[in-house]
Order: C-alpha cells, then sequence, then structure tokens
C-alpha cells in the first residue's frame, strides 16, 4: 500500500510540517511506502479555473495529480486557522476531485492551543466526503505543537506519542479494507 500525505501549510514558522514528517516516518517504519507531499514545495496559485492556467501550472497539477493517484490513500495534515483548515489546503483541494474518489483519508490537524485542530478537523472530514472519499472517523489531534516536538522531529509527548500509534493502527486498517474492497470488486468486473 502506498499512503500520499498531503501537507496543507506553507506559512513560514510553520509547525504542522512536524506531524506530516513524523506520520511519514512512522509509515515506513512500518513497511508502508509513503509520499509527502507538501504543498510549500509544489505551490498552486488561487484556482481561477482550467483556461486562466499557464502552462508551468498544468505542469504542476498534473505532477500533483500522478501523485495523488498513485497512492492509494492519503492523509491530511492542516494548521488550524480561525477554526477551521487552512486555505492552501482547500485551494488544493479544489484542483483535483478524481484523484480522492472511493480512497481511504485520515485527518490530522495541529494547534499551537489545547483543542488540538479540532474543529479544522472535523470540517475537514465534511470535505473529505464531498470529494467522494471516505473519511476515517479517528483524527489525530497535536495541541501545543510548538513544544510536541524536539529538534530531530521525536514526539516529546506521551500522548502524542500513544495517539499517532492509535490513529495510524485504525488508519492502516481502514485503508487497508477499502483497498482490498474496491481490487474484489475490480476483480468481478474482469
Amino acid at each position: 500500500m502506498k499512503i500520499g500525505i498531503l501537507l496543507g501549510s506553507t506559512r513560514v514558522g510553520r509547525q504542522s510540517h512536524k506531524v506530516a514528517l513524523h506520520l511519514e516516518k512512522e509509515l515506513k517504519e512500518r513497511g508502508v511506502a509513503a509520499d509527502l507531499i507538501d504543498l510549500a514545495d509544489d505551490p498552486l496559485p488561487i484556482l481561477e479555473g482550467h483556461a486562466a492556467r499557464s502552462a508551468q501550472v498544468e505542469a504542476r497539477v498534473q505532477a500533483l495529480s500522478a501523485r495523488l493517484r498513485a497512492a492509494d490513500g492519503l492523509v491530511f495534515v492542516t494548521p488550524e486557522y480561525h477554526g477551521s483548515f487552512s486555505g492552501v489546503l482547500k485551494n488544493a483541494l479544489d484542483y483535483f476531485w478524481e484523484e480522492f474518489n472511493r480512497k481511504p483519508i485520515g485527518v490530522a490537524a495541529v494547534s499551537a492551543g489545547k483543542l488540538g485542530g479540532i474543529n479544522a478537523s472535523t470540517q475537514l472530514q465534511h470535505v473529505v466526503l464531498s470529494l467522494g472519499a471516505f473519511a476515517l472517523p479517528t483524527k489525530l489531534l497535536v495541541s501545543e505543537v510548538h513544544s510536541a516536538f524536539d529538534e530531530a522531529l521525536q514526539v516529546k509527548s506521551e500522548p502524542i506519542a500513544k495517539s499517532t500509534a492509535r490513529f495510524l493502527d485504525e488508519y492502516l486498517w481502514f485503508a487497508g479494507a477499502i483497498v482490498q474492497a474496491k481490487q474484489v470488486a475490480a476483480e468481478r468486473a474482469a
């Protein structure tokens, strides 16, 4: 199985990248292929429509589309901004649709405060359903993200380490069940 991690923050000084990098490391340690898709590395302009795209933007969109399609499932990582998920992530999601269709998607949210991005994660799960994807009911919430990791990006908090392990256990079971069901359906159709 291959899991894409879509990092929805491009802000200078961002903290959510720590969670994305940690998830990537944990997945690889579990023997799962992981592709960290960082929107800071592959920025997309505000979506204005297909006709307005330059050749450079179209190439970037096609490259991101290929990476999203190659993933059997995805984890969206977002900071909570003003009680919601990031605008950068919403803009990226608006560029794509078929790439998410019938895929298992987990949500990880971070915040500087004690609530760990609960509002962002709940809203993002609703968007996942609108994309025609399957939202994992379990969320990964990382509160006080500024102090949650050390300089080597190791989790400093036992509760966060436990919730990350539980999130990945649930996500991999969920994603595995959906991927297997899709394979069975494809075999029957063939």
